[in-house]
This record gives structure tokens, sequence and C-alpha cells, in this order.
């Protein structure tokens, strides 16, 4: 199980309420600075997430953590799926998502709904795929939840995240390290108004699950077909499961 990082060291707010007011600082600026801390790569690992839910054949999907809404947009603009929902917890970054569904006309396809991950609002066998890309991490209880992913994923239905992970080969361990540990957090301070963000994004990434340890927890909670595909020398990871 992974160690519960939290955004602020100096707060009593627990990790869900801490996360929340770190997206809310942070949802203005947060696509140009993803774009800037991952040199662009995250597009090229949403696609790959994107062609799987294609192959699924979903109609229905919902995608969690959905931030200012990049993966749902992919999905609706490049599959079959009829009705996307994207929940996230920060009302900040879903105003942000808000603008941009509406900007490509898209309201008729995608719902943006402000929810918690770990009580999620809809009935069970909803969903015929469900998506996290970056959010897993941030679940105040892991296992709660992806039970509550469970619930609500039709039998049969795919489950697709994506996340950060760390490289273990020489010399990529050794830069990611250096990467991850100096210059996010440092580009983080120089362009973001919230210092803790970058940081505990850091962080959380280093103590996070990745590979056959997530994929257990997966199985620990009833998926099937559990399989994991590192990408770029390891510094992120697709996981695809099914119930």
């Amino acid at each position: 199980m992974s160690k519960n990082v939290k955004p602020y060291k100096d707060s009593d707010q627990g990790k869900k309420q801490q996360v929340t007011r770190m997206f809310d600082n942070i949802s203005e600026n947060y696509d140009g600075l993803n774009r800037i801390i991952s040199f662009g790569i995250d597009n090229s690992w949403r696609r790959k997430i994107v062609k799987e839910v294609e192959k699924s054949g979903a109609e229905s999907v919902l995608d969690i953590a959905t931030g200012t809404g990049d993966l749902a947009i992919q999905i609706a603009e490049n599959t079959k799926a009829g009705e996307i929902k994207g929940l996230d917890i920060s009302p900040g970054m879903l105003e942000v998502g808000k603008k941009k569904v509406s900007g490509k006309n898209l309201n008729e396809k995608i719902e943006m709904i402000l929810g918690d991950s770990e009580s999620l609002p809809f009935e069970d066998d909803r969903f015929d795929a469900i998506t996290v890309a970056f959010g897993v991490r941030n679940f105040e209880t892991l296992e709660k939840g992806l039970a509550e992913i469970y619930r609500v994923l039709k039998p049969g239905g795919v489950f697709l995240v994506l996340e950060t992970s760390v490289p273990t080969k020489f010399p990529f361990k050794q830069g990611y390290r250096f990467y991850s540990t100096t210059l996010l957090p440092l580009i983080g301070k120089m362009l973001s108004k919230d210092k803790s963000a970058y940081g505990y994004l850091s962080e959380s990434a280093a103590v996070f699950p990745f590979g056959e340890e997530f994929n257990n927890i997966l199985r620990k909670i009833g998926f099937n077909n559990v399989e994991h595909r590192p990408q770029t020398f390891g510094v992120a990871t697709i996981y695809r499961a099914t119930k």
C-alpha cells in the first residue's frame, strides 16, 4: 500500500481536502505546466488510452480525476462513445474543463461532474469503460477508490489507468530521480502560485505502488486480465484490467 503523502505538511486537513485545495490553486495554469513538465509526452500516453477505449467499443465512459478534461475530450473526439462523464473533486479544475468542452461543442457528449472518486454517484454496473489519468495516486484510500470503480464498471467492461511510475534501469532511474526531486519542484515553484503542489506531485509519484505491485492490488479488488505497460523508459505506466 502506498504511503499517504499530502500536499501541505503544515495543514491538519485530510488528504482529500488538501488535494482539492491544491488543484483549485493550480487549475488556471495546470495544462501549460503539464506540457512543460512532461515535455508534451503526456499527450502521446493519453492517445494510447483512447485507442484502448476505442478498441473496447465502449458507448458509456467515466473519466475519473478528469481535471481540465483532456482525456474526456480526446475520448469524445476519437471513439464511438456517446456518453462521457468527467468526474473530479476540484471545482477549479472542472471550471477550466467545462470551458474547454464548450469551446469544442462537446456538451452533448461530455458531462463534467463534481464528485468524489471514493463515493461515486452512480449505480452498479453503469459504465462500459472507466479511465483515470494521473489520478489514482491522489486517492485518499486507494483500495476504496478502486472498489468503487469496480462497482460501477459493467461486467466485461475495461478499466484503464495512466499513472506515473519510477524507472528501474540505469541511467533512467538516476536521471528520473534528479528530475523529479530537484527540477520538477523548482519548475513548479517558479511557474505556479502554489509552491507546495509540484513537490507533492513528485513525492506522491515516488511512493505510489507501480507495476506488478499495483497489478496485485487490482486483482485483490476483483479485476481480471490485469496487465501493465511501462511508457517512456518507465516514467509512466498504462494499466488495463477488466471486470
